[in-house]
């Protein structure tokens, strides 16, 4: 595996992965859902935010994430990659860039939650909606300060 800034040229394939990753993980959202959020990864996240893409062994996109200085606003894994160590090496190369992270993570996915929980992340807030005010509740998480070796 290996990672690289994304390119424009790269935006449809990982838009792709952004649907299957959802539809794989996201099941508290609706068809409806789905299609409402797709044109704001189309045309904000994806061109808005510091994407990052991971590559397998060919070059082919298999997932990506999106940061906002330190925030880490995107992490998506195609599913014929999930646990396969890709989500903790892009997490791994986030933090080499800025240093300690923070995330939010829908509630309603426990694997998501459980994946940041067991990669250093505490939850540190909750909010009873999502950034776009939809009921869909965020857990707010940050990495554990790490102590000095």
């Amino acid at each position: 595996m290996k990672i690289r800034k994304a390119q424009p040229e790269d935006h449809q394939a990982l838009l792709g992965i952004w649907e299957q990753s959802v539809r794989a993980s996201h099941d508290f959202l609706s068809e409806q859902d789905i299609q409402t959020l797709l044109p704001m990864v189309r045309d904000q996240a994806l061109p808005g935010l510091e994407v990052w893409v991971l590559c397998d062994e060919a070059s082919a996109p298999m997932g990506f994430m999106g940061l906002d200085n330190n925030k880490l606003e995107a992490l998506f894994i195609s599913p014929t990659s999930f646990r396969r160590g890709g989500g903790k090496a892009m997490l791994e190369h986030a933090r080499v860039l800025k240093g300690e992270l923070q995330v939010d993570v829908n509630e309603q996915n426990p694997r998501a939650v459980a994946f940041y929980l067991s990669n250093g992340f505490v939850v540190t807030g909750r909010s009873s909606t999502d950034s776009q005010g939809l009921p869909f509740p965020l857990l707010h998480l940050s990495e554990a300060r790490r102590s000095a070796a």
